[in-house]
């Protein structure tokens, strides 16, 4: 009997050394991804600045022509939206759910030098009608107080028939790591019907702002920068059926690629933030769209 006891606590003393043994070993590795975490955080922006090159441009390019080209298709069929006319999800966004899926794959495709984020997202607005969505998606004056606090300033450059030059300022926060980005944005309308309209829209310049707000408050060089955004596109289809109208935006964007031994870090970041900033952009719009047509 004392045998099996002393044989049993030795049995969990060995254990516990085990596992002492282990997170000892993995101490440093665990200290240096936190050392590393915070200079990343506190260093200047400048230090982790890295460049977007051509070909990583010219592949995003690629990427959105061929968007455009399916697109292009698609305005012209009765099947105008990628949602069913029928079926769960059709149900589950006249339930008021907002959905929001990867376009393509897992909705990151990584390319030399960076990654490509594509995804799309869908609701349902009960008794608005496509003019109550079309004043919301096209007073840009207003995106400031409706789409807060991810966008904080915008500007109409030019406006003339459909066609909006807008800059905005916006901010992309994830834990602790934040970026301020200026971006002048090209945005055109179409309506085919007076039930159906889409709208499309890139940015033609992107640049990173550091110290916002503040005297010292400065763009760095465009493409040299922390690349937690070079490029992004969006793509607005409205329809009006079943009492209602249905709104779907495929929003694609271009970053950096996870910087070596930082991947802990940046992963969850780089791939969670898209598709958070799909649904939230959504919900806001329809929201803005609701208090508009509960005001007239």
């Amino acid at each position: 009997m004392i045998r099996q006891l002393e044989s049993r606590y030795s049995k969990k003393d060995s254990n516990l050394q085990n596992m002492k043994y282990l997170y000892t070993r993995s101490l440093p590795a665990n200290l240096a991804f936190v050392a590393a975490f915070f200079i990343f955080i506190l260093a200047p922006v400048q230090s982790y600045a890295v460049d977007l090159l051509p070909q990583t441009s010219a592949l995003f390019d690629k990427h959105i022509s061929n968007i455009e080209a399916r697109l292009e298709q698609r305005y012209r069929q009765p099947a105008f939206l990628s949602v069913p006319s029928s079926g769960e999800k059709d149900q589950q966004l006249r339930g008021g759910t907002i959905l929001v899926q990867p376009s393509v794959g897992n909705g990151n495709l990584e390319v030399k030098g960076g990654q490509i984020q594509d995804w799309t997202g869908a609701l349902f607005i009960p008794s608005a009608k496509m003019a109550d969505v079309l004043k919301i998606a096209q007073d840009f004056g207003r995106h400031a107080e409706i789409f807060k606090p991810d966008i904080t300033a915008v500007k109409v450059r030019a406006h003339e028939g459909n066609r909006f030059q807008v800059y905005m300022r916006f901010v992309k926060s994830k834990f602790m790591l934040t970026d301020v980005l200026d971006a002048e944005y090209d945005i055109h309308f179409v309506q085919n019907d007076p039930k159906r309209a889409y709208s499309y829209g890139r940015t033609t310049r992107v640049v990173e702002v550091v110290d916002a707000g503040k005297p010292s408050e400065h763009e760095l060089p465009e493409g040299k920068d922390r690349g937690l955004l070079w490029r992004t596109a969006g793509y607005w289809l409205f329809e009006e059926r079943d009492g209602g109208v249905y709104v779907e935006w495929q929003s694609v964007s271009l970053t950096r690629d996870i910087p070596l031994g930082m991947g802990k870090l940046f992963g969850p970041i780089l791939r969670s933030l898209p598709a958070e900033s799909v649904r939230s952009s959504l919900d806001k719009t329809r929201n803005a769209v609701v208090r508009h047509m509960n005001t007239k």
